[in-house]
């Protein structure tokens, strides 16, 4: 009883001393060393006092209950799950836990089959319900306050520590010990901790209104583009953009030697045509930041650190987009992706940024190979990337995003024999790691091989972008890279009708707008600035202004209203169709349904209820084990390949009559 009293007494000391030893073992969880936590407390005590006072202020809130042990041990257990995501994450990729990732988690769900095996995720869960016992425990026979408690005092007195590590956090951005800009986001966590950076990155997000923002400021931006020249009559090209997964040239590493070039063809096109550095906005991960750049012509640089705009803007506007201006001058436009429709909220956000149709995994007819990891392999999207091109008659908009490159890369051999092998990492694993991802970015750079001689031979003109969407989640730091820097790749602009070769540095939000100059499109706000500004005074400084106004201010540039409408996006070239129906075996009730554009996706309805479906191919399903009868209703509905299995679109229900051999189906109704 006795240290119960003292402990009681001295009961805010001990919580700031909890607090500080807490937070030390956040860091030692997040670095993955003791040492380094140890490095970062001494070295930088101002930013590890800063973030323990954050904690110790967060977990104030236990004077308000009797149950105090019971609430301390949540809020540590809160913070301590933060950290340990956090270090799962980063022994997977570059980038750490941020506010974004809070509406990723459903995508993490996705791919945590490729991260965690099943016994890690059951391990997972058998710890989880262990917790939530302990925790239950505890609440019902924990010790209890005894005292008084002074509502009265303890919550005035928590409101007051609030609004004063408010204004700390003020002077600290002030005087600079901490920063809300975070040029590199991984090495931002490094300098000011985890906390910190996790709070900035959850409500720090959008662009912040810039301070000479007014409509006489947009027609002053706008003036500067006078001089641009009118939009070329006639036929314009195909323009083709391929994001490639992770795709950089390893020879750029320091320290690895490979047995052979894994790049050859890419190499050779960076050679023949227009080509260089990709400055790209993440490292590591970040496939969807890239694209919303490369698409809209907008920079990251000015959204909220790690803010990913498919998670956040985009699901609430519809947004400027080369889509949508190409749309104007005639183009069709189509996304390809050979991953799951849902993944990066894409089937939501891609009508928003003006795309006709969505090739998915789901909508790619035959059985596709798949690697070691289980990403799809890029092979299957040259006929994806064609088809599209041959659904319509006039230019084409196609942009498409592999995933053959996706990492986590394993540290043991996968490979049986593989083509090129690698050595010259500091450990055997990250040989392991180098090796795998070498022989896949070979393949990839096969593919685009294909993918080339095909369009050589197409009876239009196309213009073809290739680039890497960020480097692999391999660690790399600047030391190790030959061309010192992280946050780009490369790119090749091949085309098939003699654009001149023009070798320069260009960034992801550039590229669209470079493209359309070369084959004389002059339009749309944002990529009429990156033509006439580009490499002038200001040039960052009005863009971001210009970026504020189109998608979060009065659109004064609209004259005050978005002139874009979310498009009626189909998903895949051609409608699945629904045709016939044929009893192949009385004995156990066999069926073949017989349709169009079926894919491994395809699943049949029967009476609104999900039916175990067998694909056969592109024009036939199978379904068993029930007897049709007359009235019952069918569709076939492609299903999201992700977890959810959500449907992604149906053909038309139909009603069966067995007994009309002649005319055994009847529209029933149109189905949305």
């Amino acid at each position: 009883m006795r240290w119960y009293n003292l402990c009681n007494k001295i009961s805010l000391l001990l919580h700031a001393l909890a607090s500080a030893v807490g937070y030390f073992i956040m860091e030692v969880i997040c670095r993955h060393s003791f040492l380094e936590a140890w490095n970062y407390m001494t070295e930088k005590p101002l930013v590890f006092a800063y973030n323990t006072a954050f904690i110790f202020t967060t977990s104030l809130i236990v004077y308000l209950f009797r149950r105090r042990c019971f609430w301390r041990v949540i809020v540590a257990i809160f913070w301590m799950v933060l950290a340990i995501i956090n270090g799962v994450l980063l022994m997977n990729r570059v980038t750490p836990f941020t506010g974004p990732d809070l509406h990723l988690i459903t995508d993490a769900l996705k791919i945590a089959n490729k991260y965690l095996p099943v016994a890690g995720v059951v391990a997972v869960c058998i710890l989880f319900c262990i917790l939530v016992f302990l925790l239950v425990l505890l609440f019902i026979k924990g010790p209890k306050y005894k005292g008084k408690l002074k509502y009265r005092y303890n919550v005035p007195l928590i409101i007051a520590a609030a609004l004063l590590f408010a204004g700390t956090t003020q002077i600290a951005l002030d005087k600079r010990i901490l920063s809300n800009y975070f040029g590199n986001i991984a090495f931002a966590y490094e300098d000011y901790g985890y906390p910190y950076c996790l709070a900035t990155t959850i409500f720090n997000t959008g662009i912040n209104c810039p301070r000479d923002y007014s409509e006489r400021e947009i027609a002053r931006i706008e003036n500067t583009e006078k001089n641009l020249p009118q939009t070329k009559e006639g036929e314009h090209p195909n323009i083709l953009f391929l994001q490639l997964e992770s795709f950089f040239d390893p020879t750029l590493v320091n320290y690895l030697d490979i047995s052979e070039d894994p790049i050859p063809t890419f190499r050779k096109l960076m050679k023949e045509y227009s080509s260089g550095y990709y400055k790209v906005p993440a490292v590591g991960a970040g496939t969807a930041n890239t694209e919303f750049e490369s698409i809209t012509g907008m920079s990251m640089h000015y959204f909220g650190p790690g803010e990913y705009p498919y998670k956040s803007i985009l699901k609430e506007t519809t947004c400027e987009s080369a889509p949508y201006i190409l749309k104007d001058l005639g183009y069709s436009t189509h996304a390809v992706h050979n991953n799951e429709a849902n993944f990066y909220g894409r089937r939501s956000i891609f009508p928003n940024l003006g795309f006709d149709t969505f090739t998915s995994e789901e909508y790619m007819a035959r059985e596709n190979e798949k690697n070691p990891l289980g990403w799809v392999k890029d092979s299957v999207l040259t006929d994806e990337i064609l088809k599209c091109m041959d659904s319509t008659q006039g230019p084409d908009y196609v942009y498409t995003i592999s995933v053959q490159g996706h990492g986590a890369y394993p540290d043991e051999e996968l490979l049986e024999d593989p083509q090129i092998l690698v050595t010259g990492a500091p450990t055997e694993e990250e040989n392991n790691k180098w090796e795998y991802y070498v022989n896949e970015i070979h393949e990839m750079d096969n593919f685009i091989k294909d993918l080339v001689n095909k369009l050589s031979d197409y009876p239009e003109d196309v213009v073809l972008v290739m680039y890497g969407d960020h480097l692999p989640t391999m660690g790399l730091t600047v030391e190790e890279v030959k061309n010192k820097y992280l946050f780009q790749t490369e790119y090749v602009i091949w085309d098939n009708f003699g654009l001149e070769k023009k070798d320069e540095n260009i960034a992801a939000y550039q590229m669209a707008a470079e493209v359309m100059d070369r084959v004389g499109i002059h339009e749309g706000t944002i990529f009429r600035y990156h033509q006439a500004r580009r490499n002038t005074r200001n040039y960052q400084v009005d863009l971001e202004t210009l970026q504020y106004d189109l998608l979060y201010g009065e659109r004064y540039a609209y004259g005050g209203e978005s002139p874009f409408l979310r498009t009626k996006m189909r998903m895949g070239i051609n409608d699945v169709t629904l045709d016939s129906i044929q009893m192949v075996s009385s004995s156990d009730f066999t069926y073949y349904i017989k349709g169009t554009e079926f894919t491994p996706s395809s699943q049949v309805k029967l009476n609104g209820e999900w039916y175990d479906t067998v694909y056969l191919n592109p024009s036939t399903l199978v379904i068993t084990g029930t007897q049709l009868q007359d009235f019952d209703r069918l569709a076939v509905i492609q299903r999201s390949n992700s977890s959810t299995r959500k449907p992604l679109s149906k053909s038309y229900d139909r009603a069966y009559y067995a007994l009309c051999d002649e005319n055994p189906w009847k529209l029933d109704k149109q189905m949305e």
